[in-house]
């Protein structure tokens, strides 16, 4: 086996781990990986071998890593889903919010959460609220 063959290996593997880890970091040393097999291949020292390894290596985490990241980041602007999308929606009160007693629940789709009050007020059974956030299983709300 020649140590070309070695590098292309190396580069391979690096791809098969870059496919389960995120980041691109891992693919960039797969790229210096493929330079070291091709200046192997062309007859080149393992010292200039390392050197064209370290060069593309370092090529692309600052050129190719920033592009794939930008490019394949995921867009926080997106829509919400789970208890996130909760936030800002409009819930009907079920059991009577006191912040007295610590009771309330409030129902959207059909689900009925425990409720409290964002700034105290009790609000009554059938009022409608808007959810602020959610914490854990609690929805904070307020009157509409």
């Amino acid at each position: 086996m020649e140590v070309w063959h070695i590098w292309a290996i190396i580069a391979l593997v690096l791809v098969i781990i870059e496919i389960f880890t995120p980041g691109f970091a891992v693919l960039c040393l797969a790229f210096g990986a493929v330079a070291a097999a091709v200046a192997s291949a062309c007859s080149a020292t393992f010292a200039w071998q390392l050197i064209w390894f370290s060069i593309v290596t370092l090529a692309a985490f600052v050129l190719v890593r920033p592009f794939l990241l930008k490019t394949f980041k995921r867009s926080k602007g997106g829509r919400e889903s789970g208890i996130n999308a909760l936030a800002g929606r409009q819930a009907t009160v079920t059991e009577r919010i006191s912040s007295v007693d610590n009771t309330g629940r409030a129902a959207i789709d059909g689900d009925d959460w425990k409720a409290v009050s964002v700034n105290g007020d009790d609000i009554e059974k059938g009022e409608k609220v808007i959810i602020e956030s959610v914490e854990s299983v609690i929805l904070r709300v307020r009157k509409m």
